[in-house]
């Protein structure tokens, strides 16, 4: 039997979402209008958080966790759309070994970093409901600063010890991504060598990311639920909602599309289905997350509002001036 051809370097080709030549200009569009967007509602949320002193304290540490979370959103969409926004405009498909494995290890680290932001945010809101009078004492800042110190190890730990596995992979001919990114699993499906320990570590890491966080985030929810269950008042309930329900929103959309899509696997999925399914975790909820804490969180909208006020305030000094 004729033996084949295996490469240990070659570069990857990304067939994106269509191939259709009247399509990419739209698909262009569309991308380059949620990125940007994404980008925007992102840095507002930073910059608000930034500017507004007094949510740099524990009892804000809901609120000041946000620029955490907006930065790795913002991260986390740059690692893939800006190379397949480049693909289209430049009509090309092609992506080097070494830049396959770069979006593999950022995509894994920030898509970690979200699950693990989120975890600590649950925790957050737990205490806050469940243990208001005690909430001080138990978010101070050493833990804080432990909790956010040990999501960045945890998740850099997880994306480097993916990618370094993938370094044993040889390919073969067949070096097309069905994908607008390369995606983990299926640059897998590529691999000519034997992928038995690259499978084990992906479903292990996948049970400490996915398994682990959002098991921790359904304890904390139950115990909350409880908590306001037990609350007299109807005001009083729909206070301590409010509270933690944008957060809940969020955690709904990053794990029912993260894990609807890797779950369900291309068994039950086309190509172009779990393309799809893909974008909505990438690219739309970065760009609905700001949305969702802004409208929905009151302090979040005041702070907001003072950098808005102030940066038109400077505006409306600098053209006196002139």
């Amino acid at each position: 039997m004729e033996p084949e051809n295996y490469t240990e370097m070659s570069d990857f080709l990304l067939l994106g979402f269509s191939e259709e030549p009247e399509l990419q200009p739209f698909l262009f569009g569309i991308f380059l209008s949620v990125y940007l967007i994404t980008m925007l509602g992102n840095l507002l949320i930073i910059l608000a958080i930034i500017s507004d002193s007094h949510l740099h304290v524990p009892m804000y540490f809901f609120l000041s966790n946000l620029s955490d979370l907006s930065f790795a959103d913002i991260c986390f969409t740059s690692t893939t759309v800006p190379k397949m926004l480049a693909n289209i405009q430049t009509q090309s498909k092609v992506i080097s070994f070494a830049g396959c494995l770069s979006q593999i290890f950022f995509f894994i680290l920030f898509g970690c970093l979200d699950s693990f932001l989120l975890t600590v945010m649950a925790y957050d809101r737990f205490v806050a409901i469940c243990h208001p009078l005690h909430y001080m004492v138990i978010m101070n800042p050493r833990l804080c600063a432990l909790l956010i110190l040990g999501s960045w190890i945890m998740s850099v730990l997880v994306s480097l010890l993916e990618t370094l596995t993938a370094l044993r992979l040889s390919f073969c001919t067949n070096m097309e991504i069905p994908h607008f990114f390369c995606d983990f699993p299926k640059v897998l499906k590529l691999a000519c060598s034997d992928t038995l320990i690259n499978n084990i570590v992906v479903y292990f890491l996948t049970i400490i990311v996915g398994v682990f966080p959002l098991s921790g985030i359904l304890f904390s929810y139950s115990q909350i639920l409880l908590s306001i269950l037990r609350i007299a008042s109807a005001s009083g309930k729909c206070k301590a909602f409010s509270t933690c329900g944008s957060h809940l929103l969020v955690v709904s959309l990053f794990y029912g599309t993260s894990l609807g899509v890797y779950l369900s696997s291309a068994a039950t999925l086309s190509s172009s289905a779990s393309v799809m399914s893909s974008a909505m975790y990438n690219v739309v909820t970065p760009m609905l997350n700001p949305f969702i804490y802004s409208l929905r969180n009151r302090d979040m909208k005041g702070a907001l509002r003072r950098l808005l006020s102030k940066a038109l305030n400077e505006g409306s000094l600098q053209d006196s001036r002139e």
